[in-house]
Parts: C-alpha cells; sequence; structure tokens
C-alpha cells in the first residue's frame, strides 16, 4: 500500500486540479468560430455579372475577387485595358476587405476629413472607387475590384452590379 500512497495522492491532486474553474476547459464555440467561405465558382459568377454591367456600359475592365483573407481567388484583364488596371482591380479589393468598406465611401470620408487622408499612404491601400466588400449572413466572406471603367461612377456600378441577392451574396450590408 506505501507503494501505491503517492501515485494515489498525485492522481486526488490532478482530479481537484481539473474542478477548479481555472483548469476548466473554455467550451469550443469559445475558441472556433465557423466561417463562411467564397468559393471559386461564386468568384466567376460574381466576375461574370460585373462583366455584364460592364459590357452593359460599353466597358471593358481589370476584375479582382479576393476572400476574407485578401487572397487572391480570381483575377483577370478584358481584353486591351491598360495592365496597371489589374493591380489597381487587386488593391482595390484589398482596400474594400481591410476596412469593410467600398471604396467610393472610403474616398470620399477620406478626402472630407483630414485626419483619414494618410489611409492612401499605407501600401496595399488604394483609395479610388471600384472595390466592394461581398457579403454573406452579414459577414464579410470577400471583396471584388474594378478598374478601367473609365470613371469613379462606373468603376463603383460594375463593382455592385457583382451581387447574387438570389443567393444572399451582396456588394453592400
Amino acid at each position: 500500500m506505501k507503494m501505491y500512497l503517492p501515485f494515489l495522492m498525485l492522481l486526488s491532486t490532478l482530479a481537484l486540479a481539473q474542478g477548479s474553474p481555472e483548469h476548466t476547459p473554455k467550451p469550443l464555440a469559445t475558441l472556433v468560430k465557423p466561417a463562411d467561405h467564397l468559393t471559386l465558382e461564386a468568384a466567376l459568377e460574381l466576375a461574370k455579372r460585373s462583366t455584364a454591367k460592364a459590357a452593359q456600359l460599353d466597358k471593358q475592365v481589370s476584375i479582382a475577387v479576393l476572400d476574407a483573407s485578401g487572397t487572391v481567388i480570381l483575377l483577370m484583364r478584358g481584353d486591351g485595358v491598360g495592365t496597371h488596371n489589374t493591380e489597381a482591380a487587386r488593391r482595390k479589393a484589398y482596400t474594400a476587405v481591410s476596412t469593410k468598406t467600398n471604396t467610393l465611401t472610403l474616398l470620399r470620408n477620406a478626402r472630407a476629413n483630414p485626419d483619414t487622408q494618410n489611409l492612401n499612404t499605407l501600401p496595399e491601400l488604394l483609395l479610388l472607387s471600384g472595390g466592394v466588400p461581398i457579403w454573406y449572413r452579414g459577414n464579410i466572406i470577400g471583396s471584388l475590384g474594378v478598374a478601367g471603367g473609365g470613371s469613379p461612377e462606373n468603376d463603383d456600378a460594375i463593382a455592385r452590379a457583382a451581387a447574387i441577392p438570389e443567393k444572399g451574396i451582396l456588394t453592400s450590408k
């Protein structure tokens, strides 16, 4: 029995420690959050809807679709669109997902507020219209950026046209 006594004491100490609040494991729900992800199929549909709007305006554009972490899912350049527009589309999409704001609104807010004008100095942000967050069930699941539409209003309208409302995928909250 003397041989087992230290082992039994250790077991009872461990049992007490497990029951104390500071050692009680947290429920999984507080440690892991489920997330919806934008698929390639959705990215292709978003791009298709944007290019359809661009065609209505007789424009060719570059389009970038990013996931919620800012990683590129799809990047495309319309026929004859300047190569700089492809990077501009990506950065507009990145700005929209990063700030959770469409870039036309962000641009106008930055112009109106001297304290936020320096946002344009951050390396990846681009304060030009044409970037929109992609929303699903109240959460951002990605973003879309458009460049080459000929005007701030065109780029914004083309980006917003990407929404797939019948599936709950929106370009505004």
